[in-house]
């Protein structure tokens, strides 16, 4: 027989010897997933025996995830801007840094009085759903080259109620978009390099590849999306774009081969790294 706490320590020490990331947070999280109990239930009653069906059920998850399934794969919930999205292994598990990008998006929008947004390779949807939550009336166009991507994004809007404000399209970004002009441009673009997917966490290595694989240098994405965004761009329209913390360089330099671009500038995530690069089109 064991405690919450106790088995919870036991759990986040053995996620600490396989080098799992923040291990007492995930520990705690995957136990209030088990008992499907709060977090101040956990505090409080501490020194409550579970069950021992509970533990076995608790100590097999610990160990896929000291294996590397994302704690994420297992509850299928990831919170993002003060939301809840089902995430599973056909989509990126969103990450703390997008929401920078989703911040200057609704800024934009803001100050332009933006309506129409395009969101390029949506995955879990989490962008196009954020922005259809926050900025009113909006009318999002969101794709994606998987379609079992593009059902985790369809369930995300209908739990966080917006289904109605997004059109959700298989493509190979601008392939099948509809003909017509947006206000803003949105994507957070597969970017890590080739070569580095295989130096990442065991977890991030369990996510799938197609979301991390940005070519040999990482920018193969923007190579596409930038020098064709302006056929789909509104006169005083905005493209904005996640990159990799190493990458606001040769990505402002792209848009600088693009003479239809003005007021190109970056800016930083809440860990201080070169996060979002934006540039408005004349």
């Amino acid at each position: 027989m064991i405690t919450i706490k106790d088995a919870v320590e036991k759990a986040a020490i053995l996620l600490k010897g396989s080098q799992i990331e923040t291990p007492k947070q995930k520990a705690r999280l995957l136990m209030q997933y088990v008992l499907k109990k709060s977090r101040q239930y956990l505090i409080i009653y501490d020194n409550t025996v579970i069950t021992k069906e509970q533990e076995t059920i608790y100590f097999n998850y610990i160990d896929k995830i000291r294996k590397g399934t994302p704690l994420q794969h297992i509850t299928h919930s990831q919170e993002f801007m003060k939301m809840n999205f089902y995430v599973n292994e056909n989509v990126l598990i969103p990450r703390p840094d997008t929401e920078c990008l989703v911040e200057e998006v609704i800024k934009i929008a803001n100050k332009i009085n933006a309506k129409k947004i395009l969101d390029l390779c949506t995955g879990s949807g989490v962008i196009a759903i954020s922005l259809a939550k926050y900025i009113k009336e909006s009318e999002i166009t969101a794709i994606d080259i998987s379609n079992k991507a593009l059902q985790v994004a369809k369930k995300n809007a209908r739990i966080n109620e917006v289904n109605n404000q997004i059109k959700f399209i298989q493509s190979n970004l601008y392939q099948n978009v509809p003909d017509e002009k947006f206000d803003i441009i949105v994507s957070n673009p597969p970017y890590v390099k080739k070569e580095v997917i295989k130096t990442l966490d065991k977890e991030v290595q369990n996510e799938p590849k197609i979301a991390l694989d940005g070519g040999y240098d990482g920018l193969d994405f923007y190579r596409k999306i930038i020098p064709n965004a302006y056929q789909y761009l509104k006169s005083q329209g905005y493209i904005c774009l996640e990159i990799g913390f190493d990458q606001k360089d040769e990505v402002l330099e792209i848009l600088e081969n693009e003479s239809k671009y003005v007021n190109k500038y970056c800016k930083k995530d809440l860990y201080d790294n070169d996060r979002v690069v934006c540039a408005k089109i004349v």
